[in-house]
């Protein structure tokens, strides 16, 4: 049996959708809506219940009316059938009027649109690190006095903030220019508080750091996925490797873990019955059925 029981809460990580409008496909060549219309297939289809489906930004490639309200059309059915809520997280290719009406059911503004939630004692914090007229990110001062004073009253379970540009290094071309301006100053905001995790998206691929002593994990985009070790000086997106992640909250540790997206062949497992049969046993016989390794045929 797990020494760590089951997790808290569960909650599912997806960034950099960049749906257009019209359907249109992103550079011609990427159908936007296939690939997260399979991720959340493929969650319905697990088993999993999470709480709350979380998408860091980069949800509209233009900020597009129609954009917006699309990939609400295909997220919405599926969350209320996963029992879910949904945290929409401004990236630096959305527009916050639009994100705001067609999203949120706000009145159009153009302030950053930064939110907290509570899932039971677990708070989540949306940050907008968007610039608008810009790719690379910022954090102003008042979004800071507000992260503080939200801070100052820690939550039970802590706090994961959401936001779009992480704040770790990237060695791939060019996105060093584009990333989160003077992090020190949200490093100093989140300091000895009771933040356990950043989640963030922006760099197109699955990574992880720390900062601030706290970890930080990206998501993978669903739209197309940065060659990690292109040719050195190249910046080369390619239509492979989309993914998405789930987060499982523990009392003492947050896990996350990469899915794949698509169909791909089995080529190994145990079927539910076995599984059943195992679980079946008692718990010091579990591992005699299941961790003893077999000898080899003569």
């Amino acid at each position: 049996m797990s020494q760590y029981g089951e997790p808290l809460h569960t909650i599912i990580h997806i960034s950099d959708t960049h749906f257009l409008a019209g359907e249109r496909p992103l550079y011609g060549a990427v159908d936007t809506d296939a690939t997260l219309t399979q991720a959340l297939r493929q969650l319905e289809a697990s088993g999993i219940r999470p709480e709350l489906l979380v998408f860091t930004g980069d949800i509209a490639d233009l900020g597009e009316d129609d954009a917006y309200r699309r990939i609400r059309g295909i997220v919405e059915p599926a969350a209320e059938r996963l029992g879910a809520q949904v945290l929409w997280v401004m990236g630096n290719h959305d527009d916050r009027a639009r994100l705001r009406a067609e999203l949120l059911d706000q009145a159009p503004g153009t302030a950053p649109v930064d939110s907290s939630i509570r899932l039971g004692g677990l708070r989540v914090i949306a940050l907008d690190t968007s610039v608008p007229g810009y790719h690379h990110g910022e954090l102003s001062e008042d979004q800071l006095a507000w992260l503080r004073a939200e801070l100052a009253q820690p939550a039970p379970e802590g706090t994961i903030i959401a936001l779009h540009h992480p704040p770790i290094p990237t060695t791939i071309p060019l996105m060093p220019i584009l990333e989160l301006q003077r992090q020190h100053e949200l490093a100093a905001a989140i300091a000895g508080t009771d933040v356990r995790g950043v989640i963030g998206g922006h760099l197109h691929y699955s990574t992880h750091s720390t900062f601030a002593g706290v970890p930080v994990s990206v998501a993978a985009a669903t739209c197309y996925t940065m060659d990690v070790a292109a040719e050195r000086g190249r910046l080369t997106g390619v239509g492979g490797g989309q993914s998405f992640s789930i987060v499982h909250v523990y009392d003492d540790r947050i896990v996350h873990s990469i899915v794949p997206i698509g169909d791909f062949p089995v080529v190994s497992g145990f079927d539910n019955a076995f599984v059943d049969r195992v679980y079946a046993l008692p718990e010091d016989e579990q591992r005699e059925a299941f961790s003893r390794q077999v000898p080899p045929s003569a």
